[in-house]
């Protein structure tokens, strides 16, 4: 993969800097997160509705906040053969920064499908190719909440992208029962190895092709967060 990183600000630095910060340590970060993820104890709570829109060929939009990210390829244990035999699979969003080429990169290595772009900068060409890959064949994973914010406020192009694809959309919550709390803006959480974890679903829907998407973002964030407070309820 080339290094694509919208030049803003200072220069990207030497070749061999270049190389170290965006293609060896995310190829490290994501061998880690691979391995860690062969050491947890996962079970799926909600699974079967999902697997039966993706494997009936429904296009499908993972819906989740971004303090969850780092395990969320559990949520997606599906292999798809599309068309012709062309392999499709899970889709994400990844910014033109710095951290989003880091992000890209150790996706590659998961299997997953980037997308460049983000809802600060460009957020309309964003949308746009969010749009055009599940028409294109891909489920999506979006980070509702994300890139910088604020926690837990749900942003509208999941739901936009479930009106103009007609995919489904999934919100989910890949719950750590043990796990550290790194002290970034969204309190992202990194399962302890050994754990116990659970990928908890509600049920698929479709936003409305015609209507207010301000109500389909109100039922997403009222799901999402039902899903984190069972969390706590739970743990």
């Amino acid at each position: 993969m080339k290094v694509q990183i919208a030049q803003r600000g200072r220069p990207l630095g030497k070749p061999w800097r270049v190389w170290f910060d965006f293609r060896l340590l995310p190829f490290i970060g994501a061998v880690l997160v691979r391995i860690l993820s062969y050491t947890l104890r996962v079970t799926y709570q909600g699974l079967p509705a999902v697997e039966d829109r993706v494997l009936g060929g429904d296009g499908i939009v993972l819906a989740f906040y971004h303090r969850r990210l780092i395990m969320m390829p559990l949520a997606y244990p599906f292999r798809q053969i599309w068309r012709r035999g062309e392999k499709r699979g899970v889709a994400t969003l990844t910014s033109e920064s710095k951290d989003g080429e880091r992000a890209a990169f150790a996706y590659h290595h998961m299997g997953i499908h980037i997308v460049r772009g983000t809802a600060t900068h460009s957020g309309v060409q964003a949308l746009v190719k969010m749009i055009q890959v599940v028409k294109d064949g891909w489920d999506l994973g979006i980070a509702v909440d994300g890139p910088h914010g604020p926690p837990r406020a749900v942003k509208g192009g999941a739901v936009v992208v479930s009106r103009k694809t007609g995919a489904f959309l999934v919100p989910v919550c890949v719950v750590c029962m043990d796990a550290w709390e790194l002290r970034s803006w969204d309190r992202m959480l990194v399962p302890k190895p050994f754990s116990r974890v659970i990928v908890s679903y509600k049920e698929p829907w479709r936003a409305p092709s015609e209507g207010d998407d301000e109500a389909s973002v109100r039922r997403l964030q009222e799901e999402l967060d039902a899903l984190e407070d069972g969390v706590r309820s739970s743990g």
